[in-house]
């Protein structure tokens, strides 16, 4: 017996310019690994390594040819590591700051102990019983297209909303949540709002101060991260609660995030395990906030469908207490064909739906 793995590269493409505060995006390169035994080549675990451009600390043009040369060093000494768990694995391999990796390596590894049938977890989501609740994701854009995502998902049964801001001009934002709220209450819709660091720390409290006019549940990022002296006086000053999402990527040592937390004393942190470093990272992230009473929720990071089963089958191990960030799987023209379906707002898994190849 000995473990084997390859590489598959896949470009994801749009169906729009995908805006956010730090640019646009009109496709997405990602990199599917897989893992079987030699003994049995027919399963195959599949996992999928996607660091995004400007957030995963590994991202850079020398991520390609390093990931094509440790799948060749992990072939070369399989029959090394071939009883070894995935975290003495991830040691070996020195992967702690490579955080989209360590997500694709636990993921082919469960599935390949899993026979390979993408059905990582077994839980009430996996098993087509559940599903799980979701918001609906507002890309930035001009004024009328951010409208049209709106009033679409509205009509498609959303009750929690999230808007990417920063983008336009700061009025204008204003009067899209203003024309939100003259059709749905704060009752009837949660809005969640992610600045994604877009506002500048001189005004900062003034614009928060503003947009919770509309009744807010949250914010992600409102500013850059590495101030955490700041972001602390915004989270104990701010009308609305803030969530940390970009300030927790490329923080690895156990005590620096704890001491992250308790310094910023944010209301919630966004979790995404491609870009804190896998299922581990993520859980001890979550043992880490909830210790000090601060609550989290999930989200994929612009995944395939690969990558976002994955993160959706390990979101249903836990009480999922509130929408989660995982709708992010529509938004491609040659997404993966997969069991994942969208239903007025919850995420499900239909097992009468088979999975497509890969390419």
């Amino acid at each position: 017996m000995a473990l084997c793995a390859a590489l598959q590269k896949k470009i994801l493409q749009f169906k729009f310019d995908a805006r956010t505060s730090r640019g646009s995006m009109q496709q997405h390169v990602v990199y599917y690994l897989k893992i079987w035994d030699n003994l049995e080549p027919e399963i195959i675990g599949v996992g999928e390594c996607a660091p995004l451009p400007g957030l995963s600390p590994e991202y850079g043009p020398e991520y390609e040819t390093w990931l094509y040369n440790w799948v060749k060093q992990f072939n070369n000494l399989s029959l090394e590591i071939e009883t070894l768990p995935v975290a003495e694995i991830i040691r070996k391999y020195d992967l702690v700051n490579w955080p989209s990796v360590r997500f694709g390596l636990e993921t082919a590894m469960l599935d390949l102990q899993n026979k390979g049938q993408r059905k990582l977890f077994s839980n009430s989501f996996s098993h087509s019983e559940a599903g799980i609740p979701i918001n609906g994701l507002i890309w930035m854009g001009d004024r009328e297209f951010m409208q049209q995502q709106i009033e679409k998902k509205l009509q498609e049964g959303y009750s929690c909303l999230k808007l990417k801001i920063g983008g336009l001009d700061f009025t204008t934002e204003l009067m899209l949540l203003q024309q939100i709220r003259e059709v749905a209450s704060a009752s009837n819709l949660t809005i969640r709002l992610d600045a994604n660091g877009a506002f500048r720390p001189e005004d900062a409290l003034q614009k928060l101060e503003q947009l919770a006019a509309f009744t807010i549940h949250s914010i992600e990022q409102p500013i850059k991260p590495k101030q955490p002296e700041l972001m602390a006086y915004l989270c104990s000053q701010s009308p609305i609660p803030i969530a940390l999402d970009e300030e927790l990527i490329g923080i690895v040592d156990k005590k620096e995030k704890q001491q992250l937390l308790s310094t910023i004393r944010p209301a919630y942190i966004i979790l995404k395990p491609s870009l804190v470093g896998g299922f581990a990272a993520t859980q001890e992230w979550i043992n880490l906030a909830e210790a000090q009473g601060m609550d989290w929720w999930m989200t994929s990071a612009l995944e395939s469908n690969i990558g976002l089963n994955a993160i959706s089958q390990f979101t249903a191990e836990f009480e999922v207490k509130r929408e989660q960030g995982l709708g992010t799987g529509q938004l491609y023209q040659n997404n993966i064909l997969s069991p994942l379906q969208i239903q007025s707002g919850k995420l499900y898994y239909d097992s009468t739906k088979v999975w497509g190849n890969l390419d």
